[in-house]
C-alpha cells in the first residue's frame, strides 16, 4: 500500500538490528546529573553540521520551547511571534505571557510589520526574541530570516528559529542542479546566516527520524541554558537508543545525505509533473509535504476516502488561508518510482470514476492539522 503520511523525509528508520544495542535504556538520572552515553558526541556533531557554537539534546520540542522562553524570556523581555509558527512554540510563548511576559504576534512572513511592532514595544527598553519557523510546511517557502536578524539586531534582541522542517533538508550552497543546497545543516546554512544572536531549535523527528530534540547558538547562550533548563532537572533525557539513532543519522546524513536528498527531489519531480499531467495542481514548491489545490467537483475528504479504496494512503490537510481541507501527500526518499506513479494513477481514476464504498460504508479520514 503506498502511504502518503509518513514525515521521515529522507526516509530514515533506525532498527533495533542496526544499532549497537545498550546495557540499560536509561541511566535513571536527570541530564543535570549525568548525560547518557554518546550526548556529547550527537551534540557536537549536530552543531558542527549547524555551524552553531554548542548544541544541548532534550527528549522534544515542547521540553525545549518551555525551557528555551524560562532562560531568555525574563521580565525585561518581549516575545515577537510570527503568526505562522507551530503550535509548540507557541505553547511556550504563550505560558511566559502568562507570567506578564508581553507577547506580541506579526504577519506571516511578514519583516516590515514586526519592525512597526518592535517600533512600538521598543519604546518600553524591552529586549526582543523574534520567534519564527524556518520553513513554512504549507507552501515550501522559507521565512525572511535574514531580514528579522537584521531587525533584532537593530534593536538588540535574540532570534530564535524552529527548523524542525529545514534541519535534514536544506543546507548549504543552494544551486538549479541541488536546490536543497549541501550537508542538510538547515535553513540558516541555506541562507548563509550566523552569529551570537541566534538560538536555533529543532527536532530530529523529520528528515533524520529520531524522536529528539535540540538547541544550539553560541558556547555562552547553551551553557546558560544548560545551568537553568528545569527539564534537565526534572524529566529523564532523551534514552541511549535514541541517542544511538541520533549518531546513525548523523553519520548516515554525512555519507549519503546529499544522494537521499537528491532522490527526495527526483521523487517530488515526479510527482508534481504526473499531478501536472492531470489537470490538477499542487501547492508546497520543493518541500516535501504537498497539497492539492481545492476541487470544485469533489471534495477532499471524498477523495481521500477513495484514494484509501484503493490502497493509497493520504492526509487531510487543514491549512490556514484555506476554507476548505485540502489532501496532502508527503513525498519521501523512500517512495520508489512505482510508489508515485500508482499514485497518480488512482488519483487519475478517481477523478474520472468516482469513489467506491467499501462494505456500504467509507473507510475513516485521516487528518492532521498544520
Amino acid at each position: 500500500m503506498p502511504d502518503f503520511t509518513s514525515a521521515l523525509y529522507l526516509g530514515l528508520t533506525h532498527t533495533s538490528r542496526s544499532l549497537p544495542g545498550w546495557q540499560q535504556l536509561t541511566l535513571g538520572q536527570p541530564a543535570m546529573m549525568a548525560d547518557p552515553p554518546g550526548t556529547e558526541q550527537v551534540a557536537g556533531r549536530l552543531a558542527q553540521l549547524q555551524g552553531m557554537g554548542e548544541s544541548v539534546l532534550l527528549p522534544s520540542t515542547l521540553h525545549l520551547f518551555f525551557d528555551v522562553f524560562e532562560t531568555f524570556g525574563s521580565a525585561r523581555t518581549a516575545i515577537f511571534l510570527d503568526s505562522a509558527c507551530y503550535p509548540i512554540a507557541r505553547w511556550g510563548a504563550e505560558r511566559m505571557a502568562g507570567r506578564g511576559v508581553p507577547l506580541v504576534t506579526f504577519n506571516r512572513h511578514d519583516p516590515h510589520h514586526l519592525r512597526q511592532r518592535l517600533t512600538r514595544l521598543g519604546r518600553h527598553g524591552l529586549r526582543p526574541l523574534v520567534v519564527a519557523d524556518g520553513v513554512c510546511p504549507r507552501t515550501g517557502r522559507l521565512a525572511p530570516l535574514r531580514d528579522y536578524l537584521e531587525a533584532v539586531r537593530h534593536f538588540g534582541g535574540l532570534l530564535l528559529v524552529d527548523d524542525t522542517q529545514g534541519l535534514g533538508l536544506l543546507g548549504q550552497r543552494p544551486q538549479p542542479g541541488q536546490p536543497y543546497g549541501s550537508g542538510g545543516g538547515g535553513s540558516l546554512r541555506f541562507l548563509g546566516l550566523e552569529g551570537p544572536d541566534i538560538l536555533y531549535a529543532a527536532s530530529l523527528a523529520k528528515a533524520f527520524g529520531v524522536p529528539m530534540a535540540a538547541l544550539s547558538g553560541s558556547g555562552r547562550m547553551i551553557e546558560r541554558f544548560k545551568s537553568l533548563s528545569l527539564s534537565r532537572v526534572h524529566c529523564s533525557p532523551p534514552s541511549v537508543a535514541v541517542i544511538q539513532s541520533g549518531q546513525q543519522a548523523l553519520a548516515i546524513n554525512q555519507r549519503e545525505g546529499d544522494l537521499l536528498r537528491a532522490g527526495l527531489l527526483g521523487n517530488l519531480l515526479r510527482f508534481r509533473q504526473g499531478v501536472g499531467r492531470l489537470g490538477l495542481a499542487t501547492e508546497g514548491g520543493l518541500f516535501p509535504v504537498q497539497s492539492l489545490r481545492p476541487l470544485r467537483q469533489l471534495s477532499a475528504a471524498s477523495l481521500q476516502q477513495a484514494l484509501l479504496g484503493r490502497g493509497v494512503k493520504t492526509l487531510l490537510l487543514n491549512a490556514r488561508g484555506h476554507a476548505a481541507l485540502q489532501l496532502g501527500f508527503v513525498i519521501t526518499a523512500r517512495h520508489s518510482p512505482h510508489d508515485i506513479d500508482l499514485c497518480l494513477e488512482h488519483l487519475e481514476s478517481v477523478m474520472v470514476n468516482g469513489y467506491p464504498r467499501r462494505n456500504g460504508r467509507r473507510p475513516n479520514p485521516i487528518y492532521i492539522r498544520r
